[in-house]
């Protein structure tokens, strides 16, 4: 799974990455983004890339009490056309969440050592996500889910899951709400997502969601 994540490239360096027209939001710095928080992530509208929030755990359109709604934070890329769930977000409603780095737990002698991965370059990255609209009697939620896959060599030695994200020049097609056909979004999360990751050991400071700061990424000496 992933379960937290680091966002705090500043605003004009996502616009350069994702090819951002507007941004809809203030970028604040988050180093330790947990489920429950909001998500800067890209969507398209009318053909423009924006920049903006979504409650990460996902709601559907249709749920009748949002507050007894179960908000899963990740969709498995293996079944995204087969899930009621999530099948109508991943024909229409796909984002990116734009992330500098993720974090996972290795089980060792009874603790949890947590791991900060970031793409070799150390820039941000776009991780494959879906958003959903709900529409309430008091409130309107726009939420999301990250989609993961099998982790390649650099993760799974840490975990057996990540998240799928995208290489750069996949990205325009993800986030294009036109491109609908299933058999060729799944190539897509399936050959055009990176591999190799590089990782430190943290801090068992990140385990907590109050700390967010420098501190969580820092390499552990």
């Amino acid at each position: 799974m992933c379960g937290r994540v680091s966002q705090h490239s500043p605003p004009e360096t996502l616009i350069k990455v994702f090819g951002i027209d507007t941004v809809a939001v203030e970028a604040v710095p988050s180093y330790n983004t947990c489920p429950a928080d909001d998500l800067l992530s890209v969507v398209q509208k009318e053909g423009k890339n924006r920049l903006v929030k979504l409650h990460w755990g996902f709601v559907p359109s249709w749920s009748k009490d949002v507050s007894r709604t179960s908000r899963p934070i990740n969709a498995r890329a293996e079944s995204l056309s087969l899930k009621p769930l999530f099948r109508a977000a991943f024909k229409h409603r796909r984002c990116l969440i734009a992330a500098d780095g993720f974090y996972e737990w290795k089980k060792s002698e009874g603790r949890k050592q947590p791991f900060y991965f970031t793409l070799p370059s150390g820039g941000p990255f776009g991780i494959a996500g879906l958003w959903e609209k709900y529409e309430g009697a008091e409130k309107t939620l726009y939420s999301c889910a990250i989609i993961t896959t099998e982790a390649g060599k650099s993760v799974r030695h840490i975990h057996h899951r990540m998240p799928v994200i995208l290489l750069p020049e996949a990205y325009q097609t993800w986030l294009d709400a036109q491109n609908n056909d299933f058999p060729h979004l799944e190539k897509l999360i399936r050959d055009c997502h990176v591999q190799e990751m590089r990782s430190h050991p943290v801090s068992t400071f990140v385990n907590s969601p109050k700390n967010n700061n420098p501190s969580c990424i820092a390499p552990l000496i």
